[in-house]
């Protein structure tokens, strides 16, 4: 399925990204690429084989998305999130048998699946934000109230995982059927960056749940690991590879009278065509590098990986500004214009600051590390 899928990709290559740049224009939800997707098996790339997915490892995973960026980083990322949780719920055995398996199926099936932890009040749950959102017991199970931010691809999704309180207990997850009563999508992304995943809000008021939505966590052995973030610089390394053709294509066409070949000739057009190809071998290197490390080693051992999936996430991110920045440079004024692929993607990139780990936590992460092992 990985050299098929990968072949379909590049054959809707173009109908993806004209897709998603008129769904970034309007401020929408690019719901035919969702569609499609859905119908090609996207969903279940990383669902186990005997329940019917591709069950990718997550280098291959990362290549997908990667390729799925490179046309419209807005879809990528939501499909990430959606593939990549899965994929960790899938190596770690996360929750019981029951309500993995369900999950699982529906995702096979062409459901689609997030979580959704962020408050507006509490900010990130990465920097130990608590959630408000409640839940109450009742005779039938479970009543939810509250509010929850950043829910991407909001309108498209089928199941969340929510996080709430419950008094006396502290934070829990439930798996919540979008269509069930009492949630409703509050319009609020309107933001300049990835504006095709929809990250509106939800408002949860009395939403009835049965006994079963609470998520029972099985008990590990060790800490999970998140490898499985690693679809964000995975997306951000499309959307700069992406910014990184445009140019080199316009480079390569652009003739001014003032020369008598391409702008692709000149010397300061072609250092600055190296350094966003040495930026991109390096990012790809780091990136799938360390997801074949984390692949291979066994679950105890994984936590030594973690600086190394914590760098790899700062080093592409940051790479990948460079790139847009780069190809922005050889673009000249008219990448500004609202029609320049390019000024859609200096607007994406940014927003992989903003997406787990933040650049100031990986600092501060390998900051111990040297420290420990200089000591």
């Amino acid at each position: 399925m990985t050299e098929n899928m990968m072949d379909w990709l590049l054959e809707q290559e173009e109908t993806i990204a004209a897709v998603g740049d008129k769904h970034d224009r309007e401020g929408t939800f690019p719901a035919e690429t969702a569609e499609m997707l859905i119908n090609a098996g996207y969903t279940a790339l990383t669902v186990p084989e005997h329940v019917g997915g591709a069950g990718l490892n997550l280098p291959d995973f990362l290549r997908m998305q990667q390729r799925l960026a490179r046309a419209d980083g807005a879809s990528a990322l939501c499909m990430g999130w959606h593939n990549g949780l899965l994929y960790h719920m899938r190596q770690y055995d996360l929750w019981i048998e029951e309500q993995q398996q369900f999950l699982m199926k529906e995702a096979v099936s062409g459901k689609l699946y997030n979580a959704v932890a962020s408050e507006r009040a509490s900010g990130s749950p990465a920097r130990g934000g608590l959630p408000e959102t409640t839940a109450e017991r009742t005779n039938k199970g479970w009543k939810l109230n509250g509010s929850k931010a950043f829910a991407s691809m909001a309108p498209a999704l089928d199941y969340a995982a929510i996080t709430a309180d419950i008094e006396g207990e502290g934070p829990a997850q439930f798996l919540v059927p979008m269509k069930t009563a009492g949630i409703t999508i509050q319009p609020t992304w309107d933001s300049v960056a990835m504006r095709g995943t929809a990250s509106h809000d939800l408002q949860l008021e009395n939403v009835e749940l049965s006994e079963e939505a609470k998520i029972q966590l099985k008990p590990q052995p060790v800490p999970p690991v998140n490898g499985w973030l690693l679809h964000i610089p995975a997306c951000y390394l499309g959307i700069a590879e992406r910014a990184f053709r445009t140019a080199a294509e316009f480079s390569r066409s652009y003739s001014p009278n003032s020369l008598d070949g391409t702008i692709s000739e000149t010397a300061h057009v072609r250092s600055k065509l190296g350094e966003m190809e040495l930026l991109l071998r390096q990012s790809e290197a780091v990136l799938y590098k360390v997801a074949e490390q984390y692949e291979a080693l066994p679950l105890e051992e994984r936590g030594l990986v973690q600086p190394d999936l914590s760098a790899a996430k700062y080093t592409v991110t940051n790479n990948g500004m460079r790139i847009v920045d780069l190809a922005m440079r050889v673009g000249g004024a008219g990448s500004l214009s609202a029609q320049s692929t390019l000024q859609r993607c200096y607007r994406d990139i940014r927003a992989g600051l903003h997406n787990p780990p933040m650049d100031d936590i990986v600092l501060d992460q390998l900051a111990d590390e040297a420290l420990k092992r200089w000591e």
